[in-house]
């Protein structure tokens, strides 16, 4: 916790405009609470407080009658007329940012030491899925190293659920800032869709609460992991600037920093593969990203987040030799043996409550894949018995699997291509 404003490594006229515009928001609060939505404690903003009662921009209006932590201040008339100067400017309330320069040592703390991943840690984290050792043989390395990694293979064989399993793998928890400031300029970097704060303050607010352990401009949360798909554009991997707030939003791959950002369907974007991976060629290399403001000014950030390209298509359909070379790691996800399959289909009945035998998978797929070399996919057991229970429940049919049903719902859930004249 910083102890004094100098310590917060922001300026004070900032930290001055975020108390303003925090009881401008809020109409009156409390000395404690206002302190805690800066983030900060309330030994450091008194004096800043005190400053604007005797320039008449604040007024108490009335105490606890435990000094000025208990005090419920209100702005004046010049106060609100000041707070809208700054909201006009700059509209963001809340926590005090960090410095870029604290940011930048935090995410080079917490990033993930070499050999930290045990073969032990992966089969945990992959227990709920099928997969051979050679595949966690492939995947280790290249999840230990950080480095970038394509996953590959027909559709259906699991791309994106084996990339997903990836946020089992790591359970320990860092601190993310809720914004960071960097050239006088204000970057939000808290977003809920991808960051769950863990361990926070009790919503009650008094005299006595109790003093946060840790910085709490600052927030608690575990590794995030990112993903996007065809939605993906160039310009959403840089500073999003708001017109309205008039201050920034980072971009993904900064919000992503000590965690994992997925690009799934790679090929399938706005932009060409080249574009995306030459957008990526730096902060792959060094480990470090650059950012523009809308003035033209640029900032240096670390780029920790571990990059992985979930592609449908064959890698030549990406780029070239040269081109793959850029991605570090590269894994082909095959369609799974009989044995594995039929191992994914009872499973996958038995999360059901279904009785599932393997003799009854055999037939399934002595029936309707071995005559016709149709290709096995992982997706196909969870598929079919998806069918299979919706054929059950729409014919008040026993809750049991059956030859018959499962033809029904293989016949409901694939494309023919015969037709009868």
């Amino acid at each position: 916790m910083p102890e004094t404003i100098p310590h917060t490594g922001v300026p004070s006229t900032m930290i001055e405009q975020l108390l303003l515009k925090s009881l401008y928001y809020n109409g009156e609060l409390v000395g404690r609470e206002l302190a805690q939505r800066l983030g900060l404690r309330f030994s450091v903003i008194e004096a800043i407080l005190e400053g604007f009662k005797r320039t008449h921009h604040v007024t108490v209006r009335s105490s606890l009658g435990m000094g000025a932590i208990s005090s419920r201040f209100v702005l004046t008339e010049s106060g609100r007329e000041l707070a809208k100067e700054f909201v006009a400017t700059n509209a963001y309330s809340g926590r005090v940012p960090v410095p870029l320069f604290q940011y930048s040592d935090m995410v080079r703390r917490q990033k993930q030491e070499n050999g930290w991943l045990t073969p032990e840690a992966l089969r945990e984290a992959y227990k709920h899925m099928v997969v051979t050792p050679e595949l966690l043989n492939q995947i280790g390395p290249a999840v230990n190293s950080g480095k970038s990694f394509l996953i590959y293979g027909q559709p259906g064989n699991g791309k994106t659920y084996l990339a997903e399993a990836l946020f089992n793998v790591d359970p320990t928890y860092i601190y993310v800032p809720y914004a960071i400031e960097a050239q006088g300029m204000i970057i939000q970097m808290f977003d809920p869709v991808y960051h769950h704060p863990v361990d926070e303050s009790p919503d009650t607010i008094s005299a006595f609460t109790t003093e946060p352990s840790y910085d709490q401009r600052w927030f608690k949360c575990h590794r995030p992991f990112i993903v996007t798909g065809g939605e993906l554009a160039l310009e959403m991997l840089d500073l999003s600037f708001n017109p309205v707030a008039k201050f920034y939003d980072a971009p993904l791959q900064l919000k992503a920093n000590n965690g994992i950002y997925l690009i799934d369907d790679f090929g399938r974007q706005k932009v060409t593969p080249a574009e995306v991976l030459n957008r990526w060629i730096v902060p792959m290399e060094r480990r470090v990203d650059y950012l523009s403001f809308q003035n033209g000014g640029k900032m240096t950030i670390p780029f920790e987040c571990f990059l992985v390209f979930s592609s449908n298509l064959k890698p030549d359909q990406l780029g070239d030799e040269a081109f793959l070379r850029r991605i570090q790691y590269k894994m082909l996800m095959k369609s799974p043996s009989e044995q594995e399959f039929t191992e994914i289909f009872v499973n996958c009945a038995a999360k059901q409550g279904l009785a599932c035998p393997p003799e009854l998978v055999d037939r399934f797929l002595a029936r309707h894949y071995r005559p016709t070399g149709k290709p096995r996919r992982r997706c196909h057991p969870r598929d079919v018995l998806s069918h299979a229970i919706d054929i059950i429940r729409f014919e008040r049919r026993p809750t049991v699997l059956t030859d018959e049903v499962l033809a029904l719902a293989f016949e409901s859930n694939f494309v023919s291509t015969d037709e009868d004249d």
